[in-house]
């Protein structure tokens, strides 16, 4: 059977473990060479390790594949810069990138501090756009290329604690959808992936009582390596219809999500004024407002 990324160079960041280890290891066992981008810090940020990029690569090569490490960092344009000439300079090309690198600094809105919120949106979406943009050159100049980044429902939903991930994240919604729509003449895609998954980055979640217990032993059951198929294909020649759309992954299940769109309208030919607004249009608005739900009352059934 062939293997579907064969002749193909990609840039997995974050790869040194969790999703972005299945995914390098996926696209590698699916033919790929992999740039193994990791500089192995804490889920917070903080420090820096070799390790866990060296091991992956170590890991694709035993299994027969092609991998380099990387440990420059997707926060800083000259790092990302230097991830995707990594690339060209190992394997003579780059087909595809994976934005996958991510740190969490949960803390309450009315808490967060600015090196909190600085921090995740630097490495979420800055990072995602120095990568992006580093490989959107050699993809123009190719005509071929595709891009996933990794959303979350934290983002497309919402979550308590998050607002700096979450901002970022739904800012990658964005940053994707225009890659999409700017680069589609190039035959370049750029697709996203909200993933539901076991790892060191939500390993923070507290088991406390009973049923946080219980939530915890179901997110254990989706593990990482369930997301790395979707990704695959996505940057495959077999994908090349699939552009700008969001998707989720929930253990064995895939999902398209919804992107924002008018749910109703009401109007008025005399024009508005905030008393009308407040006796006649927002009441006719109201029964389609958005509940204010997080991600575990839309997804409120146990993963399949």
């Amino acid at each position: 059977m062939t293997q579907m990324m064969n002749g193909k160079v990609v840039v997995v960041t974050g790869a040194g473990g969790g999703i972005g280890r299945e995914i390098a290891r996926a696209m590698a066992a699916e033919g790929a060479a992999v740039v193994v981008n990791d500089i192995g810090t804490s889920t917070s940020g903080e420090g820096q390790d070799a390790g866990p990029a060296d091991t992956v690569v170590r890991e694709i090569r035993e299994a027969g594949g092609q991998a380099v490490a990387n440990t420059d960092s997707v926060a800083d344009a000259a790092g990302a810069a230097r991830i995707v000439a990594c690339a060209v300079d190992t394997f003579g090309r780059i087909d595809g990138v994976v934005n996958n690198a991510g740190i969490l600094r949960d803390r309450f809105f009315h808490k967060m501090s600015q090196d909190e919120w600085d921090a995740v949106i630097r490495v979420h979406l800055y990072g995602s756009y120095y990568v992006s943009r580093a490989a959107a050159l050699h993809f123009k100049e190719q005509e071929s290329g595709a891009f996933v980044h990794m959303t979350s429902t934290s983002g497309l939903i919402g979550n308590f604690g998050q607002a700096n991930y979450s901002a970022a994240k739904l800012g990658l919604v964005a940053l994707s959808k225009s890659i999409a729509l700017d680069m589609q003449k190039f035959q370049v895609r750029s697709n996203c992936i909200a993933p539901f998954a076991w790892s060191r980055m939500i390993g923070s979640i507290p088991t406390d009582t009973p049923e946080q217990q219980a939530r915890v032993a179901k997110i254990q059951q989706m593990t990482p390596d369930k997301i790395a198929p979707l990704a695959v294909y996505l940057l495959s020649d077999a994908a090349r219809d699939v552009n700008a759309q969001v998707f989720a992954v929930r253990n064995n299940e895939i999902f398209v999500m919804s992107q924002p769109r008018p749910l109703r309208s009401v109007h008025r030919g005399e024009g508005w004024t905030p008393a009308f607004i407040a006796e006649h249009g927002m009441p006719a608005l109201k029964s389609s407002f958005v509940p204010m739900e997080r991600s575990a009352d839309v997804f409120s059934w146990d993963p399949v």
